[in-house]
C-alpha cells in the first residue's frame, strides 16, 4: 500500500481524519514531530472515531528519521508552489505521500531535500491558499489506490 506522511502536524482533528483514512485504505500513516497534540487530545480521538486500532501510525522524531524508515520509497512533496499535477503521476505502491503542516505548507528545507522525488500540486481556483490538510490527503492517496484498481479494497 500506500504512505501518507505529515510533516509536524498541528491540527489533531486533521490527524484524526487521517488516522480514519489510513485504516480504511490500508495506508501507512506517518507523522513526523514535533506534534503540536497529543494522542489523547478529544479532538484527535473524536475525529478518528473507533479506527485508531484499525490504522498503522508510526511517529518519527524527525523528518531525517523518517525518510530512513523508509529508504527505497519514493517521495512526492504536496505544495501549492508545484507546477506539476499530482494526478499526472504514476504511483508505485510504497510512495510517500507528503504532505506540510497547516497553515503553512512544507518548509523550503524538507521541499529542498535530496529523498524528494518530485513536488505535485492539487489545482484549485487561484487566489485560494489551501486546502484542508485531511482533505488533500484523501483526495491524493485515493488517486494513487485508484490507479492500482484499488487493491485490497471492496
Amino acid at each position: 500500500m500506500f504512505n501518507v506522511m505529515f510533516y509536524e502536524p498541528r491540527i489533531a482533528g486533521n490527524t484524526g481524519n487521517a488516522i480514519r483514512l489510513s485504516a480504511v485504505t490500508g495506508a501507512n500513516l506517518h507523522l513526523v514531530e514535533p506534534l503540536c497534540f497529543d494522542f489523547e487530545d478529544a479532538k484527535l480521538r473524536r475525529a478518528g472515531l473507533d479506527y485508531h486500532d484499525l490504522a498503522v501510525v508510526t511517529v518519527h522524531k524527525n523528518f531525517t528519521q523518517a525518510l530512513a524508515a523508509l529508504p527505497e520509497q519514493r517521495v512526492f512533496a504536496f505544495t501549492t508552489q508545484a507546477t506539476r499535477c499530482f494526478s499526472d503521476i504514476s504511483y508505485q505502491e510504497g510512495d510517500i505521500l507528503l504532505f506540510g503542516p497547516e497553515p503553512t505548507g512544507l518548509p523550503p528545507e524538507a521541499l529542498a531535500h535530496e529523498r524528494i522525488t518530485e513536488q505535485v500540486k492539487i489545482p484549485m481556483i487561484p487566489g485560494r491558499r489551501s486546502l484542508n490538510l485531511a482533505n488533500s490527503a484523501s483526495i491524493a492517496l485515493y488517486e494513487a489506490w485508484r490507479q492500482h484498481g484499488y487493491a485490497g479494497g471492496r
